[in-house]
C-alpha cells in the first residue's frame, strides 16, 4: 500500500538546477506497519527507497522513534513516495478501515546543541501482580499545533520501583526543535511483554529548567494516589555542541585526495578521444574538481597500478603517473589529468591488477599524521578485477584505524561483485576473523550515473555526489572516536578601508 505527498527530494542531482535547500524539515509517521519513504529523482523520475521506521511489535497506533529527515526547496516540486510494510498481506474488507497514515511535517531550527541525559526513579506504583514493576520513560516533543511527537524511549529495567535508567545523548533540536522554552511531556510505563504497557505517570519539563541540572539535581513529582507520589530524578545534564565536517575544514583540517588510476584503440576504456573525455578521466575530474577545494596546497600524489614500466618492462602496481617516483606529486587536478595522459603515452597497461599496494601506500601517509590536521582520500579507478582480494581486504581492515576514506569507481561493463564485497555496506569488511573499525569504502558504479542523453557535465556531476556523499560522516566517525575536535577558525577578515584620493588631497591642504 503506498501513499504520495510533495516534500523534499532528495533524488537525482542536476547541476543546472540544483539549489541550497531553504531549511531541514522533519517528518514523522504514524501507521500501524512498517513505512519505507521513497524519493523521487529530478531528472530520471525513478523512486528510490530515502529510508525506513523500525518495527514496534503489538500495537495498532505505533510512535515511531525515527524520523525522517529531509531538505526542503522551496522552488521546487518535491514528490514522496510512503510504502507501508506488512508481515501479512493487507487485504481491504468492503465496510471495514484499513488504518490510517498520518505526517507531520516542522521546519527544524539550526541549534546544534546536544544533551546527555539521565534520570532515575523513586517510590514508582507497584504494577506486577507478582513483582514490582519494569519501567520505563517516554519523552515526547510539543509541536506548533499543540500536539505531541515521540522523540525518545528509554531501556526497560526490570523488576524495580527505584530504577535507574542508562544516560542517553540526543540532539536538543529532536528534544525541542531548539526552543529552550517549549514543553517536553515525559510518560513513564511499566513495560509488558504483551505490549499493553501500564500507564504509571507523566510529569512536563522544559529544556531550558532541564539544563540546571548540570550543576544541580532537579526531582519532579506526580501522584498516583491520594497519599503519596512518584519522583522521577534528573541526575545529569551534560550539554555538548554536534561539531560538522565544516567546523573541523574551518578549524584547518585539510582533506587530501590521491588519485591512482591498448589506449589508442577506440574500444580501450583508456582510449583517448579528441573529441570527449573517457571514462577514467571523467570520473577523476569530476571527484578531483570538488575535493581539491578542500586541499590547502592543491598537490595531488597521483599513481597507477598494473602497468608495464619502461625502459625495462617491468610490472608495476604502484607507480607515479607523472614519472617521479620520488615527487609523485601533481599541481590541481589539471596537474592529475596531465600526468595521467602522459603516462598513458609512456606505460603499457598489464595485469594482474593489485589494490593493496596502494591502499598500503596512502595508509603511510596517513599513518603518519593522525592529530586531525589531515584526513586523506583515495580514489580508485578501476574495470572490477581484482587479483589480490584477500590483501586487499587486509589493507582495508588496517587502513580503517587511519584518518582515511576510499572511493572505487567501476567503470566498463563488469560485474563489480568484488568491489560490492569491498564497500561493506551489506556486511562490515573483514579480514582473517578481524571486522573493520570503520566503514571507510565506497564503490559506485560509473554506467549508473551516465546521462543517456550524452551530457557528461550532468553525468560527472551525479558522480561525483554519489562518491562524495559518505565522506562528511566518515570523516567525522574518525575525528570522534580519537576525541579529536575542530582548531580554532581563524579571524574574519577585515580590509583596511583605502583613504579616497580627493580625501587624501583634502588632508594634505589643512
Amino acid at each position: 500500500m503506498s501513499s504520495f505527498m510533495n516534500m523534499a527530494c532528495i533524488g537525482d542531482f542536476d547541476p543546472f538546477t540544483a539549489a541550497i535547500p531553504a531549511t531541514k524539515v522533519e517528518l514523522t509517521v504514524s501507521i500501524p506497519s512498517l513505512c519505507v519513504l521513497y524519493t523521487q529523482g529530478i531528472s530520471n523520475r525513478e523512486w528510490r527507497e530515502f529510508s525506513r521506521t523500525e518495527v514496534i511489535d503489538n500495537t495498532l497506533n505505533p510512535d515511531f522513534v525515527r524520523k525522517f529527515l529531509l531538505d526542503y526547496f522551496f522552488e521546487e516540486r518535491q514528490n514522496l513516495r510512503f510504502d507501508l510494510r506488512m508481515e501479512k498481506p493487507l487485504i481491504g474488507i468492503p465496510g471495514k478501515k484499513c488504518g490510517t497514515i498520518i505526517v507531520r511535517a516542522e521546519e527544524l531550527s539550526n541549534c546544534r546543541e546536544s544533551v546527555m541525559l539521565q534520570f532515575c526513579g523513586n517510590k514508582l506504583d507497584k504494577k506486577d501482580f507478582f513483582g514490582k514493576s519494569d519501567p520505563f520513560l517516554v519523552f515526547y516533543r510539543s509541536n506548533e499545533d499543540g500536539s505531541f511527537t515521540i522523540c525518545h524511549k528509554t531501556e526497560v529495567v526490570k523488576n524495580t520501583l527505584d530504577p535507574v535508567w542508562q544516560a542517553f545523548k540526543i540532539p536538543v533540536k529532536a528534544l525541542c526543535n531548539g526552543d529552550y522554552d517549549r514543553s517536553i511531556k515525559v510518560e513513564v510505563y511499566d513495560w509488558d511483554r504483551d505490549g499493553g504497557h501500564d500507564f504509571i505517570g507523566e510529569f512536563s519539563t522544559r529544556y531550558r529548567e532541564m539544563s540546571r541540572g548540570q550543576s544541580q539535581f532537579h526531582t519532579y513529582e506526580y501522584p498516583f494516589n491520594l497519599r503519596t507520589c512518584c519522583q522521577v530524578t534528573l541526575l545529569s545534564c551534560l550539554v555538548d555542541m554536534e561539531l560538522t565536517f565544516l567546523d573541523y575544514i574551518k578549524g584547518g583540517s585539510t582533506v587530501l585526495g590521491l588519485c591512482p588510476g591498448n589506449p589508442s584503440q577506440p574500444t580501450s576504456l583508456h582510449y583517448m578521444s579528441p573529441y570527449q573525455l573517457n571514462a577514467y578521466a571523467m570520473a577523476l575530474r569530476a571527484v578531483g574538481e570538488i575535493i581539491q577545494d578542500y586541499d590547502s596546497d592543491k598537490m595531488f600524489p597521483a599513481l597507477g597500478f598494473g602497468a608495464k614500466l619502461p625502459p625495462d618492462g617491468r610490472v608495476s602496481h604502484e607507480f607515479a603517473l607523472n614519472g617521479n617516483p620520488q615527487n609523485p606529486y601533481c599541481s590541481g587536478i589539471e596537474g592529475v589529468m596531465e600526468a595521467y595522459y602522459q603516462s598513458l603515452k609512456s606505460v603499457r597497461l598489464y595485469g594482474p591488477t593489485h589494490f593493496s599496494p596502494v591502499i598500503n601506500h596512502v595508509a603511510r601517509y596517513a599513518q603518519s599524521v593522525k592529530d586531525g590536521s589531515q584526513y586523506f582520500i583515495l580514489l580508485i579507478i578501476s574495470d572490477g578485477v581484482i587479483t589480490d582480494m584477500a590483501q586487499t581486504k587486509e589493507s582495508i581492515v588496517n587502513a580503517a584505524t587511519l584518518p582515511m576514506s576510499i572511493i572505487i569507481v567501476g567503470v566498463g561493463p563488469a560485474e563489480f561483485n568484488e568491489m560490492i564485497e569491498l564497500d561493506g555496506d551489506e556486511e562490515r569488511i573483514s579480514s582473517q576473523g578481524r571486522f573493520a573499525e570503520r566503514d571507510i569504502v565506497q564503490f559506485v558504479p560509473f554506467r549508473d550515473y551516465i546521462d543517456r542523453r550524452g551530457n557528461h557535465i550532468l553525468s560527472m556531476a551525479r558522480l561525483a555526489k554519489e562518491v562524495l556523499a559518505e565522506i562528511p560522516d566518515q570523516f567525522l566517525s574518525y575525528m570522534r572516536t580519537r576525541g579529536i575536535k575542530p582548531g580554532p577558525c581563524p579571524p574574519a577578515y577585515t580590509p583596511t578601508p583605502a583613504m579616497h584620493p580627493l580625501i587624501t588631497r583634502r588632508v594634505s591642504r589643512i
